[in-house]
């Protein structure tokens, strides 16, 4: 699957945010647009603040345009709320659940681990990143991996708290994924209805 290979500090410029997830990240020491005219002040049009919220949420999680464009139509075919449909599909993406777990740093090194073939579904090897887990699926380290020492170090230094659709065991380096999440169990800071707004134009 493809992925952005792109400067990431300009995406994290432009979008005012840290997307990285880098401790040096200079969006705080360069809190404006890269480029030449980036400290110019721009008339902030609707259309720029919606694309902002949408090419946000594409890098936090990875996703390039035609697959983020797929996620949108089928959150909006389901019943229910397109923009908590959107984040509920992404956050159910494996690479996702293996970084929401505490078994990566980021989202792009458990993008990696998955690529990699270190995790398995259900007792079965799977190394798609962009795997859709669902209810009661167990996610676990496949036996040769256990002593991968990027794993170790996440969980060891990791700090994050699992969240409640999650239980995860990091003594086994097993996830259980009890539910899909509702929008108050996601903490993504995002304006989904910015994104909805703008592909309903």
């Amino acid at each position: 699957m493809a992925r952005y290979t792109g400067p990431r500090h300009k995406a994290c410029r432009r979008a005012r945010t840290p997307l990285c997830q880098s401790k040096r990240c200079p969006v705080d020491k360069r809190p404006y647009p890269p480029g030449e005219h980036g400290r110019a002040r721009v008339r902030e049009s609707d259309y720029l603040i919606q694309l902002r919220e949408k090419q946000k949420l594409r890098m936090m999680y990875g996703i390039l345009e035609r697959q983020f464009r797929r996620y949108y139509q089928e959150a909006a075919r389901q019943k229910g709320i397109t923009g908590d449909s959107l984040l509920q599909i992404l956050e159910s993406r494996l690479d996702n659940v293996v970084y929401r777990a505490g078994l990566a740093a980021t989202r792009p090194q458990a993008r990696q681990l998955v690529n990699h073939g270190h995790f398995q579904v259900n007792g079965k090897k799977v190394d798609i990143p962009s795997y859709r887990v669902r209810k009661d699926d167990i996610v676990e380290l496949r036996e040769g991996s256990m002593d991968l020492i990027i794993v170790q170090h996440s969980v060891d230094t990791g700090g994050r708290t699992p969240t409640e659709w999650l239980e995860v065991d990091t003594s086994a380096k097993r996830v259980v994924v009890h539910d899909l999440p509702n929008r108050a169990q996601i903490d993504t800071p995002i304006q989904e209805q910015l994104i909805v707004e703008l592909y309903s134009k």
